[in-house]
């Protein structure tokens, strides 16, 4: 399908949407299409086109990939999470600990805890999982660099709307900063992408958890 007149080549902020829940889902294209009753190559289009599919296709699309029109079109993207109305059936279930660290190695991006001059700080960061170690990176003048030697927690968690569920966990130990070349090297390695935050963060901090606990909010 060709794009529309004055539509630009290109992929576009639905798409990578599209794209994302997609695979969170571990649909194929050719899946997803039979889902929403159309091809893989239309699937393909609207991932990698700048697309305008219209409100009937849009439905269609939130519905077999599990979500809402306004996820989608990007409407709540500055909303936080968890505005979805509980579930009468709603429950909370503690997790093991292999789950707990099975959970921490599918994300990319969780909070750390510490305490700093001016009292408690959580800061987000991207972060990968390392053996037993968590690690993320830092410029070597910020707070979290100067919190090596004291315990911290490290939370991190996934919600989803839709279905008015999800889940946490947080692991609490030492924070350490890591000076270790061939550490560094290892964990340069297995690093996804850069800081989302940017700026010169290459000072790479490990935490070794002496303690995990999760929870996860289900449906009976």
């Amino acid at each position: 399908m060709a794009p529309r007149p004055g539509q630009e080549a290109g992929r576009t902020d639905l798409g990578r949407r599209i794209a994302a829940r997609r695979g969170e889902l571990g649909l194929t294209r050719e899946q997803l299409g039979t889902r929403c009753g159309t091809d893989a190559s239309y699937i393909r289009y609207l991932e990698e086109r700048a697309a305008n599919p219209g409100a009937g296709s849009l439905v269609r699309l939130a519905d077999a990939l599990g979500t809402t029109v306004a996820e989608l079109a990007g409407a709540t993207t500055e909303q936080p999470p968890g505005r979805g109305v509980a579930r009468r059936d709603s429950g909370l279930v503690a997790l093991d600990e292999a789950e707990c660290r099975r959970l921490l190695s599918t994300h990319g991006v969780g909070r750390v805890a510490i305490f700093t001059p001016e009292g408690p700080g959580v800061f987000p960061v991207n972060y990968v999982v390392a053996g037993d170690e968590i690690a993320f990176r830092t410029s070597g003048e910020a707070l979290l660099a100067r919190a090596a030697g004291t315990e911290v927690a490290f939370e991190v968690d996934h919600i989803d709307d839709v279905m008015r569920q999800g889940w946490s966990v947080v692991a609490v130990g030492e924070a350490v900063g890591v000076t270790d070349g061939q550490a560094i090297r290892r964990l340069d390695a297995l690093a996804r992408s850069l800081p989302w935050a940017g700026g010169h963060r290459t000072h790479w901090m490990s935490i070794s958890p002496v303690r995990i606990t999760g929870r996860r909010v289900g449906h009976e």
